[in-house]
């Protein structure tokens, strides 16, 4: 995972925010709202493609503009949670998306082996339950891997190597924090 570009744009404080965290960037982007065409002159960071917020314990040294270095906050053998959006997949069917078994290959079923079956009930509710699993998109989703293990930190090329896979497709955005629920 490349942490190369990474850079502080703003250190919030409880005086200040009521909450301490610091907010990071990446990569860069030319068209920008007002708004944060506004919020990245203020602190003179270059406008990034991301805007994010990681909440921190302590006063850090953190300055607007500094980059990240990747010792700092992560170590070999520590466990990571990694969030990201996963790859998109389509318009799928219930079998593909939801493991349906599907309907029987003979006694009165015809074309219709790789559908759901019934939708809802006859007349009273009269419609069908929110939450139903039926066809439709799968994937392109936020999906978080828990506790992967930190296996080597790279600090000349600004690499971390993580054992496990990862959401996304190949060069997404993805957000590495501290594991919520260690082994």
């Amino acid at each position: 995972l490349d942490v190369s570009d990474c850079r502080v744009v703003q250190v919030k404080n409880i005086q200040n925010d009521g909450y301490q965290a610091v907010q990071l960037t990446i990569g860069s982007k030319k068209k920008l709202s007002r708004a944060l065409e506004s919020h990245y002159k203020k602190y003179k960071v270059e406008p990034g493609e991301v805007l994010f917020e990681v909440k921190i314990n302590e006063d850090s040294d953190l300055n607007p503009g500094q980059k990240i270095n990747v010792k700092d906050f992560f170590e070999i053998g520590q466990k990571v949670d990694i969030t990201g959006i996963s790859k998109g997949k389509g318009f799928a069917g219930v079998m593909k998306r939801h493991n349906f078994g599907g309907l029987r290959a003979s006694h009165g079923v015809s074309i219709s082996h790789r559908s759901h079956g019934s939708t809802g009930q006859n007349q009273d509710p009269g419609r069908v339950f929110k939450g139903k699993k039926m066809a439709g998109r799968m994937g392109a989703k936020k999906v978080t891997k828990q506790n992967l293990k930190i296996i080597d930190v790279d600090e000349n090329n600004k690499l971390i190597v993580v054992k496990g896979s990862v959401p996304g497709k190949k060069n997404s955005i993805i957000y590495i924090k501290d594991a919520v629920k260690k082994n």
